[in-house]
């Protein structure tokens, strides 16, 4: 039997291709469009997702059902000793403490351990590569757990919004705002940090939006994150729920604003798309994590 395997759900963009690769399991997260149960990446495709929203249809997100998750577990713990579940971050999704406290039961107790990352989206991505790296080196799952949760706030991400239309439906503004926003071209830009996804700063017009997110980027580097840019311990991240010409565009930006540095892409997970519409452009970065003295055997 192997020692310690990795789940994670649909929210880490991660796709159902990619984790066969990876050798991990990805929970398919629910959606509901029109009163319609929907599974990202299984019953509902990216192009289904966004066709749909741009049609008006009501979509909403749903938490995994317990007995869905269970079963994955099931399923790993035939494979593996440990496993480490790695769902959105508890700030935005009532699932993870869900998964928390059935990981305390009997069946589940000293095999099944929930890490509560505070990340989404790429940010999570590039968690589960570290945990990945951690399992090589030789970590069990309590240790990685440990060790991750401890760098709950070593990563950022800047999502720039094209329209204000989604945040006018979720609540984030209010319908006179979105009015009066669109009017003036206003594009606000959103912070992800520890689970919470808060607006930041508006601009007028993306190309403004595009430039003050590179350089939070950049400040972020030479203050919050500098000890890990220094070491090259630092993932540069982009997401997108664009076109593919306009993502493209977008890496190519970052990469010329810091040359040198290897840029990671995803599509914006369907999480966020909800709120951000299509569009969307995201920049962040992730700190490798620190690895303690002594590996637990």
């Amino acid at each position: 039997m192997k020692s310690v395997g990795i789940i994670t759900d649909s929210c880490s963009s991660i796709s159902q291709e990619l984790a066969g690769e990876l050798g991990i399991r990805v929970l398919p997260m629910p959606f509901y469009i029109d009163g319609e149960c929907c599974y990202e990446g299984v019953t509902l495709t990216r192009e289904d997702f966004f066709e749909k929203l741009h049609g008006g249809a009501e979509v909403s997100t749903s938490q995994p059902s317990p007995t869905d998750v269970m079963a994955l577990w099931d399923e790993a713990l035939k494979e593996y000793e440990q496993v480490l579940y790695m769902p959105l971050t508890s700030g935005l999704s009532g699932s993870c403490m869900t998964a928390a406290a059935m990981a305390g039961e009997d069946k589940y107790r000293d095999r099944v351990f929930v890490v509560d990352h505070g990340r989404i989206a790429t940010p999570l991505h590039r968690q589960i590569l570290d945990a990945l790296e951690l399992i090589e080196e030789g970590f069990r799952a309590p240790q990685i757990k440990e060790i991750l949760e401890a760098e709950r706030d070593k990563m950022t991400i800047y999502i720039g919004v094209d329209t204000l239309e989604y945040l006018k439906k979720g609540g984030r503004v209010t319908p006179a705002a979105a009015a009066i926003g669109t009017v003036l071209n206003i594009k606000p830009v959103l912070k992800l940090e520890v689970g919470k996804l808060d607006s930041y700063k508006k601009c007028r017009g993306f190309v403004k939006a595009k430039k003050l997110m590179i350089d939070a980027m950049r400040e972020d580097l030479a203050t919050r994150f500098k000890e890990w840019y220094d070491r090259g311990e630092i993932c540069l991240m982009a997401a997108s729920s664009a076109s593919k010409e306009e993502a493209d565009k977008w890496v190519a930006e970052i990469e010329a604003a810091f040359p040198g540095m290897k840029v990671m892409y995803d599509d914006l997970s369907l999480g966020i798309c909800c709120h951000t519409g299509y569009g969307a452009l995201g920049i962040g970065c992730s700190c490798r994590p620190k690895r303690p003295d002594i590996i637990d055997v």
